[in-house]
């Protein structure tokens, strides 16, 4: 996956002293191991990129005996990241290595790799990159059913207690690098020759991997239309196209078969078009060092890259920067260039002044060869201005600082929280926790209680006062709310995504107890009281759409099935496979957010369902309007319990903390907020399991007859 994210993709992961996952040992395995203990490993820089910025080459000793030499791939940005940053700060680069490593040497490869480089190659990619077309590609949600938010123009996730930022910037060349190459004697030696080799010619110019996707064998075809289609304008024995072909990332026939084509199509038109002392096509398929492409670039009128599909290719700023070269900037001989470019590469939008074709288009990428062979002076020397003051003001320095700045900020809650292993064999997972989450004291939470005289109750259902497979409550249950209800002292809340018929039918026993029901579209402050609407009408018509997505999946999944409520809907899965279950979770929780992006509802993903409901409606509303109308009637809340079990219930935490922050709660020490199961939540506490909370909930039901 990682090599298909682009030649400027990378990931960047900062961790700190703090926040180092500890390892289970053979003694540990009966209990988790926490790392909240100051560790001396320094602050360090995680960069994952498709690829290393490492140049492998398997050479030979004296003896005969063969070995790998590593060197820095002085061409890579990832490499000079570091140059921007902290001359303290440790960096480690992930990817692949460009090499066909054999299994016997991966131990020996991988050491070398990171005693020498810092650098890591995971097994799979010591193997070198695979055929692209081969490989599997799936979305940041349908793999990992993710929620995400968007803030800053940035995507946010968290996972296992880790804030994530995504972050899309276009990334910068190493401008410093590409003019001292061009200064070089042999780089300058090398411009003379090709300007005395190219005399009376117009050099445009192509620079590419061996790749299905660079389009290099539409690029000639065009090169072709181009002189065929314009004979009156001299081109013909006058333009050349120059096409460097590096070696090819990927393996496999596809690769064979582009390069015998490219290969057949240069020589007819060479052969059709070409004459003495002219070929229309000058193809170089052997390597060349970085001095001498960027001498061929700084005598190119036009740079041409048209990949069909690319991701950043930094390719027209290299050459933007080589036709500036490195004379006096103050000096009277103003710069020249042109770009082609397809509108499908990533630097694409960057370049205005480029003219930018569809590579599949033929004819339309060889009149845009024509349109840049025949711009005036003053257009070259606009756009090359343009570009020149974007490329040098948009650097990798600049790309890797903006990286580091937003990850400094991503990571400043990281460094007040605590690493915990969680599992055990493969499914051993690092969470980070706040550093006051803990299991809920019971002694402190009854005492608390005791003292009271106001106290909000807030519970979820499923998964927190009954297991998650159960439907109606208990006799039980149903005993242990009359109890906690009949205290006056008490203002006890069932907050569920149920609907309102069948929360007030299985309740119904329950006359005091408050109701929100649909995650709060609905609520009732008492049995005998009427149902109220907390949000805006709003159209169901949603519901058409949706239904027949949802049945595809239940027809899909043995033991799943739809709940369809007044104003929302919910594909249940607890009783599918489970990881069948959850696979077709993550494909319908994707289906639905296509189908219904244009209307006003939310789709999420709980425990063990699918939801689709109005927007704007959440457990965290409900609370909102608990504090007011405790308020109201002069019963501000010294003590709130709130106890839920999923991502729903994440509102409803949230919003407790808001009450404290705005004074809502006179006793901010009374305050219990807590999640069933130890995972990263907004809760200060956790219980294991419902039977914890009936216990718990007991305890109190029985403080309060003593009372």
């Amino acid at each position: 996956i990682l090599s298909r994210l682009g030649a400027a993709s990378l990931t960047i992961v900062r961790e700190r002293a703090m926040s180092v996952p500890a390892v289970l040992s053979q003694s540990d395995q009966d209990h988790n191991v926490s790392s909240d203990a100051p560790s001396d490993v320094p602050n360090r820089l995680i960069v994952v990129s498709n690829q290393l910025p490492i140049i492998a080459a398997r050479k030979t000793d004296d003896n005969g005996m063969s070995f790998w030499d590593f060197t820095w791939d002085e061409s890579s940005i990832y490499m000079h990241i570091k140059d921007a940053l902290p001359a303290a700060l440790e960096v480690f680069y992930v990817g692949a290595l460009r090499a066909d490593v054999g299994t016997s040497e991966y131990n020996d490869v991988s050491k070398t790799l990171l005693d020498r480089f810092n650098c890591v190659a995971p097994v799979s990619f010591l193997r070198g990159l695979q055929d692209p077309a081969n490989e599997k590609r799936d979305l940041e949600s349908r793999m990992f059913g993710l929620d995400h938010q968007l803030k800053r123009g940035y995507i946010f996730l968290e996972y296992n207690g880790r804030s994530i930022e995504i972050k899309i910037k276009a990334s910068g060349i190493h401008v410093g690098q590409m003019e001292s190459y061009l200064s070089q004697p042999d780089t300058r030696l090398k411009i003379q020759e090709l300007k005395k080799r190219f005399e009376g010619k117009t050099v445009l110019l192509g620079v590419d991997d061996l790749d299905i996707f660079k389009g290099v064998n539409f690029k000639v075809l065009a090169m072709e239309k181009l002189l065929k289609s314009h004979p009156g304008s001299s081109w013909l024995g006058r333009a050349v196209l120059v096409q460097i072909l590096n070696p090819a990332r990927g393996r496999g026939q596809d690769v064979v078969e582009i390069n015998d084509e490219i290969r057949t199509i240069c020589v007819r038109i060479n052969t059709e078009l070409g004459s003495p002392g002219y070929q229309p096509i000058v193809f170089i398929d052997w390597p060349i060092s970085l001095s001498e492409k960027a001498a061929y670039y700084a005598v190119s009128e036009v740079a041409i890259v048209t990949p069909l599909r690319d991701g950043m290719n930094l390719i027209p700023y290299e050459y933007v920067v080589s036709r500036q070269g490195v004379d006096d900037p103050n000096a009277n001989n103003p710069k020249k260039s042109m770009l082609v470019v397809s509108e499908f590469i990533g630097c694409s939008p960057s370049l205005t002044g480029a003219i930018r074709v569809n590579p599949w288009d033929v004819e339309d990428t060889a009149e845009a060869m024509f349109t840049a062979l025949m711009a005036s002076d003053l257009h070259k020397e606009t756009v090359h201005l343009k570009h020149y003051h974007y490329i040098t003001t948009h650097d990798v320095a600049n790309w890797a600082r903006s990286f580091f700045q937003d990850l400094e900020q991503t990571c400043i809650d990281h460094s007040h929280k605590r690493c915990v292993n969680l599992g055990f064999g493969l499914d051993t997972r690092v969470v980070l926790f706040d550093q006051k989450f803990s299991k809920l004291d019971t002694d402190i939470l009854e005492n608390a209680y005791s003292m009271a005289k106001n106290r909000a109750i807030i519970l979820d259902y499923d998964g927190t006062i009954t297991p998650s497979i159960s439907k109606s409550p208990t006799e039980a249950v149903i005993s242990l709310i009359n109890k906690l209800c009949n205290d006056p002292k008490n203002m006890v809340f069932i907050v569920s995504g149920r609907s309102k018929e069948n929360l007030g039918n299985w309740f119904s026993a329950c006359e005091k107890l408050a109701i929100a029901a649909e995650h709060g579209y609905f609520i009732r402050w008492a049995g005998d009281q009427k149902w109220e609407t907390c949000a805006r009408e709003n159209s169901v018509r949603w519901m058409e759409m949706a239904e027949p997505v949802m049945n595809l999946y239940t027809e899909a999944t043995d033991g799943s099935y739809i709940e369809k409520k007044e104003t929302a809907m919910v594909w249940h899965y607890e009783d599918a496979d489970k990881d069948f279950g959850s696979d077709q979770a993550k494909e319908l929780l994707d289906h639905l957010e296509n189908v219904l992006a244009n209307e006003p509802v939310a789709v999420k993903r709980g425990q063990y369902i699918v939801e689709v409901k109005p927007q704007g409606v959440t457990k965290g509303i409900v609370v909102e309007k608990i504090f007011a109308f405790m308020s109201e009637k002069g019963k501000q809340a010294d003590f709130v319990l709130s106890v839920g079990d999923d991502k729903s219930d994440e509102d409803m935490f949230v919003a407790i903390a808001d009450g404290i922050t705005k004074g809502q709660i006179t006793n901010n020490n009374s305050v219990f907020t807590c999640v069933v199961g130890e995972k990263p939540s907004a809760a200060e506490y956790y219980l294991d399991e419902t039977k914890d909370v009936s216990t718990m909930l007991e305890k109190l039901g029985h403080l309060s007859n003593q009372g």
